[in-house]
């Protein structure tokens, strides 16, 4: 162990000097890469037009779709028309993933939270239909509708009579 001991002073300048720089350290330096760099763009790079277009069409279809889910037109009592409900409400969740996708990627921080809001109100709206048909609320509901009850097939005696038509009466000349 007869190493020499080391310059710390010396170290971070260098350290110091390459963070100032934003280049890749020396061979034999040991200053540490940035944490929390990504794959995306470099701090201040511009954004294109075309991203920034993206965005706000996915936000605001997301928007629209969010707003529509309160104003549906069917029933979603049971059924089919339940699923398409739920359907409709999956479909806004993804367009709002896809806008949250779309802000984070060209930075637009308002578009984010605003997609991250779609997000949520729709997991509200389906979950206002799902909870009470899987046995978390008071009020329970069922998946598909009941059939309206079939009427009991009659017996012979039961059955009413039909009443029978005799032969049509004729006309006659003189009646005329």
């Amino acid at each position: 162990m007869s190493e020499q001991p080391r310059n710390w002073d010396r170290e971070l300048a260098d350290i110091d000097k390459v963070i100032a720089k934003g280049s890749v350290p020396p061979a034999g330096g040991s200053a540490p890469s940035p944490a929390g760099r990504g794959s995306g763009l470099p701090m201040g790079a511009p954004v294109s037009r075309r991203s920034v277009a993206v965005t706000w069409f996915w936000l605001l279809l997301a928007v629209a779709l969010a707003a529509a889910l309160p104003l549906w037109p069917y029933q979603r009592s049971c059924g089919l028309q339940l699923m398409f409900f739920m359907g409709a409400a999956g479909v806004t969740a993804l367009v709002g993933v896809l806008a949250a996708l779309a802000s984070w990627a060209s930075r637009r921080g308002f578009a984010h939270v605003v997609s991250l809001g779609v997000i949520l109100w729709s997991a509200v709206i389906g979950l206002r239909e799902v909870l009470p048909r899987v046995g978390y609320a008071k009020a329970a509901r069922t998946w598909a509708c009941e059939a309206p009850p079939t009427p009991a097939p009659q017996g012979p005696a039961q059955q009413e009579p039909v009443p029978q038509q005799g032969p049509a009466p004729q006309r006659t000349a003189a009646a005329e």
